[in-house]
């Protein structure tokens, strides 16, 4: 006899003649219990993946909006407020912050010359849910108006990388990591090809 499963798998079932059952009913009920342990192992597990859409619009809004809201208004408080009171931030040039107190002050000082007249935008970010409170979010994003230091390359454009954990309620970042990034291209096969140089008539 099959027993079938939701999944669409079979498995045959010991069949017990009843006297079996009978003079050795202990062993009989062993025998049925391994076999249905055998198929509830291996039954396949169904992993959730995506999180409640209330979650996920709120985690949009915070990555998105009120990231570039506070940044648009060079309110390093508001900014600072997104994550949590202790989260790690590495910034655009590779600079680590550790804390909320940390990034509010560094970008205090940033907005007071450097980034004062930047204007930052975002494109729509990309939210995977590996709990129902912990979320990962790539987002990319564009800015203009930046004044950098000499040796420091202006940000333009580039890539965010978060981890949002949902504490009492609300969404905010733990993690951060900003990367500038150039346009992909694909990778050379071998090195350059060097052209001699023509020589001087």
């Amino acid at each position: 006899m099959l027993v079938r499963l939701q999944a669409g798998r079979a498995f045959r079932r010991t069949q017990l003649p009843a006297h079996s059952l009978r003079t050795r009913g202990g062993n009989a009920v062993k025998q049925l219990s391994s076999v249905l342990l055998t198929v509830l192992l291996a039954a396949p597990a169904t992993v959730c993946s995506a999180g409640p859409s209330g979650d996920e619009a709120e985690i949009r809004s915070l990555v998105s909006k009120r990231q570039a809201d506070a940044w648009n208004r060079h309110d390093a408080k508001a900014y600072a407020a997104l994550f949590t009171e202790d989260a790690d931030v590495v910034n655009v040039v590779g600079w680590w912050w550790r804390g909320r107190s940390e990034i509010e002050r560094k970008l205090t000082a940033a907005f007071t010359f450097v980034f004062r007249d930047s204007a930052l935008a975002f494109d729509r970010p990309a939210v995977r849910f590996l709990a129902s409170d912990i979320a990962v979010v790539h987002e990319t994003w564009t800015m203009t108006g930046a004044k950098m230091p000499p040796g420091m390359p202006e940000p333009k454009m580039g890539l965010q990388t978060m981890v949002l954990r949902k504490h009492s309620g609300t969404w905010l970042i733990s993690v951060f990591q900003n990367t500038n990034s150039v346009p992909e291209r694909p990778f050379p096969l071998g090195p350059p090809v060097m052209v001699p140089a023509t020589p001087a008539p």
